[in-house]
């Protein structure tokens, strides 16, 4: 994988990435804005919801239909999200519309009409974004097992509260994209096909203002309950538990990936076997790597029935500390294929490797190369994940579950 990453820092301090592909005719790029769940405030769960939407119904000189015309005009693909620290706000396009695509994002970040008739249509979609996680228990389990394993305001929900949006006010979520839409503090990305000299320029341009301090951070609160039941008449228990591992910039974080790999990397890993196939205990489960820049962990679903609830968790969590017991150099190999695999995948999307690496950027103050990720994934063997494992414990679990049954968690 022959690999060039492109940067510079525009005179505002907004970092501006770029990775060229040159097999690709089209372009994708994002916007990693400091307005994320866990900055905005209490009280105001929810505002980046309302924000993602309300941004796009007018901007600059453009009214709602005619921004969206424009957008659409272009064939993005657009693609918006709110995670813990940031709005990501991003598209991916045929490569010669990526310059007009960028004057109209300019304008949704710099001058957004944020009128207050268009106010409560994008409140209100956020409202029911959150009532609508009701008919999925398996997202809603998983949202609030995040809530309370990371230390508060981490863990805050990116979706949001009900009751905190219908207290949210026009003039107030003004403030806050008037706060923390700071350009000196953002993220450009870009990957595919592009100029990267004309992009640079052009962004400058754009984005000519002052800089300005970054938006300070609280102390971080204490963690949430160990165990959550959140009742629920229905013919299913859905099971979320999380356990503490290593983040990102650790030594040891691709030891934990190869080792969650083994535990749930396919139908031959061992949460499906023996969870699943052995013991037909559940109907569905999946164990993944959730971090963030100050926290991360391991976060495994189980959706079951009642009467198999207990048995489905306290397998889970076997399996768990199982793993530190001895693992195959046959079980590595095909998590490191697995692994790689996706890597693989993700090289060859644009959209992909534009939010990774603005995500690495953010996450580590540089991008790591494809080559750099496999080849610390082929430096991984039983041993280096046994020796992990022995030493970072995958136990002292945070667990949520929604039905009409609680497990004993203890």
């Amino acid at each position: 994988m022959a690999e060039k990453l492109d940067k510079h820092v525009l005179d505002n301090g907004m970092v501006v990435l770029g990775e060229p592909m040159d097999a690709v005719e089209s372009a994708a790029f994002g916007f990693m804005l400091p307005a994320g769940a866990s900055v905005v405030g209490q009280g105001c769960c929810g505002a980046g919801s309302v924000i993602n939407d309300w941004i796009f119904r007018g901007a600059g000189k453009r009214s709602s239909r005619e921004l969206g015309d424009a957008l659409d005009g272009l064939g993005l693909h657009r693609a918006g999200s709110v995670g813990s620290s940031h709005i990501s706000l991003g598209a991916s396009m045929e490569a010669s519309n990526l310059a007009e695509a960028v004057n109209l994002y300019a304008d949704v970040i710099l001058r957004p009409s944020l009128t207050d008739e268009q106010f409560e249509p994008a409140r209100q979609l956020a409202i029911d974004g959150v009532l609508s996680l009701d008919d999925d228990p398996r997202q809603k389990v998983m949202i609030k097992l995040r809530e309370q394993f990371y230390p508060h305001p981490l863990g805050r929900s990116t979706v949001g509260d009900v009751s905190e949006l219908e207290a949210l006010t026009a003039e107030r979520v003004r403030e806050i994209v008037k706060e923390h839409f700071r350009p000196s503090q953002a993220i450009f990305s870009v990957a595919g096909k592009y100029d990267f000299e004309k992009l640079c320029t052009q962004l400058e341009g754009l984005f000519a203002v002052e800089r300005q301090e970054p938006v300070g951070g609280g102390e971080l609160g204490p963690r949430g309950s160990k165990y959550t039941h959140i009742d629920d008449d229905s013919a299913q228990v859905h099971i979320g538990l999380m356990a503490d591992t290593v983040r990102l910039a650790d030594e040891d974080y691709y030891n934990a990936r190869v080792a969650i790999s083994v535990l749930s990397g396919g139908m031959s890993a061992r949460l499906f076997t023996e969870v699943r196939e052995k013991r037909g205990l559940c109907y569905a489960i999946g164990a993944r790597y959730h971090g963030l820049k100050d926290a991360a962990g391991v976060m495994c679903y189980a959706g079951t029935t009642p009467e198999k609830a207990q048995e489905t968790f306290d397998v889970i969590v076997g399996e768990f500390k199982r793993l530190a017991e001895g693992i195959s150099e046959e079980e590595i190999a095909r998590a490191k294929v697995g692994l790689e695999s996706a890597l693989i995948l993700q090289s060859e999307s644009s959209s992909s490797r534009a939010g990774a690496i603005g995500s690495d950027y953010y996450m580590l103050g540089r991008v790591r190369s494809l080559d750099e990720i496999k080849e610390k994934i082929e430096a991984t063997n039983a041993d280096s994940v046994i020796a992990f494992l022995r030493k970072r414990r995958l136990e002292d679990f945070t667990v949520v579950t929604i039905g009409p049954k609680e497990v004993n968690v203890e």
